[in-house]
C-alpha cells in the first residue's frame, strides 16, 4: 500500500501527530503523559512533526527537533500497533531524513529504545552512547547518522 509523508502545516494535523504518540507511548508504553508533550509540540516551535498517512488514516508520527543549523534529534517517532512490521518505521525515518535535507540538516541523532536500536542500525545509525540510559522509564541509546 502507498503511503504518504506530510509536514505537519496545521493545528488538526498537529493533533493528530499528538494522539498516535499518546497511543503508542502514553497508552501501549506506559510513558507518563505529562512527559510526553512539551515546548516543541506547537506549530512555530524549532521543529518539524511529519505524519505518515495511508488511504486517508494518520498511521505514524515523528519529531524533528532542530539542535542548531546543521543537526537535528529525530523524535517520537511512533508507529500504530496494526501498522507495525510492514516497513512503516522504514519509510516514516527515512522520509523524516529527507525533510531534514531540506532544510539543510546534515547530521540526525536520536535516542533508540534499546529493544529497536537494531532497526535503526539497519538504517545507518550507530551507536555513539557508552552504556543505555533510562529516558520516561525505558533504556535507550543515543545513535547518530549523517544525511
Amino acid at each position: 500500500m502507498t503511503s504518504e509523508l506530510l509536514e505537519v502545516k496545521t493545528q488538526e494535523q498537529l493533533d493528530a501527530c499528538i494522539a498516535i504518540r499518546l497511543e503508542v507511548f502514553v497508552e501501549e508504553q506506559q510513558v507518563p503523559a505529562e512527559e510526553e508533550c512539551d515546548e516543541y509540540d506547537k506549530l512555530d516551535a524549532p521543529a518539524y512533526h511529519v505524519l505518515l498517512q495511508q488511504q486517508g488514516e494518520y498511521i505514524a508520527t515523528g519529531r524533528i527537533k532542530l539542535l542548531d543549523e546543521l543537526t537535528a534529534k529525530m523524535q517520537r517517532i511512533a508507529v500504530r500497533k496494526s501498522y507495525r512490521g510492514q516497513g512503516i518505521g522504514r519509510v516514516l525515518v527515512l522520509g523524516m531524513e529527507q525533510i531534514a535535507r531540506v532544510h539543510g540538516v546534515e547530521r540526525s541523532v536520536l535516542d533508540a529504545q534499546c529493544q529497536a536500536e537494531g532497526f535503526y542500525q539497519s538504517l545507518g545509525y550507530v551507536t555513539i552512547s557508552e552504556e543505555p540510559f533510562y529516558d520516561a522509564g525505558i533504556l535507550h541509546v543515543r545513535m547518530e547518522k549523517k544525511l
